[in-house]
């Protein structure tokens, strides 16, 4: 091979290896171009196979044509024989035994023809049905595709978000809220401890002890009005 030759082999492959990548990218691309493929095929094969079929209806008719011939030069024959004319007869002889001979290769040939137009259109058939489910298979992967790509979509943009911002300004809000509690609490304990706490709890521990005191008082002189009471009904 030629260094030109081995150049464009090369070239031919770089051109396969692109094709096939940008196939990879978009495959609708490649089915396009595989249906349109089998479209064209189908198409040649079509038009092929109705020559078969024009070719099987030529030959039909000409053997149809061919069996009355053959039917009409038997009776001419017959009729010849049984007239006496003899030389009609050896003439039509001659006729029958080509017509008989030609009726049988048109048989032959119109049998062949049939098989060969019945094999056309089942292949015609299969590459039709072979296109349909070629679209078909089309469609499913397509959509897997598609799906399959939006389902990636989808997980990029989960993967993508944080929540530590979010669960950091929860923490901030977390942690001012406990500060706030604590600073509350903070400020209840040290009343409590300071001495103006401590003054106004005394205060009223000696209110409580006036108040009890007072009330032992009236509870004693009642008790000495009921004695005196008791002593005057004596």
């Amino acid at each position: 091979m030629g260094l030109f030759g081995r150049l464009g082999n090369l070239w031919k492959g770089f051109l396969s290896l692109w094709i096939a990548d940008i196939e990879k990218d978009h495959p609708e691309i490649a089915y396009e171009n595989a249906i349109n493929s089998m479209v064209e095929k189908y198409t040649k094969l079509k038009t092929a196979t109705a020559a078969i079929i024009r070719r099987r209806e030529e030959l039909d008719e000409r053997y149809k044509t061919a069996t009355r011939d053959l039917e009409q030069t038997d009776a001419e024959l017959a009729t010849a024989v049984e007239t006496g004319q003899d030389d009609l007869a050896l003439i039509l002889i001659q006729k029958k035994n080509a017509l008989t001979q030609e009726v049988a290769d048109l048989d032959a040939d119109l049998k062949t023809a049939s098989s060969d137009a019945n094999s056309a259109k089942s292949s015609l058939i299969g590459v039709q049905g072979e296109i349909k489910k070629l679209k078909a298979e089309r469609d499913t992967m397509l959509a897997k595709m598609h799906s399959a790509q939006a389902r990636i979509k989808i997980q990029e943009q989960l993967d993508g978000l944080s929540v530590d911002e979010e669960v950091k300004a929860l923490d901030n809000v977390r942690s001012h809220i406990k500060t706030t509690i604590a600073e509350a609490n903070l400020g209840k304990e040290l009343s409590e401890s300071s001495l103006d706490g401590r003054l106004a709890g005394l205060r009223n521990q000696v209110g409580d002890v006036q108040a009890r005191k007072q009330l032992e008082e009236l509870k004693a002189k009642r008790a000495a009005q009921q004695a005196a009471q008791g002593q005057k009904t004596m």
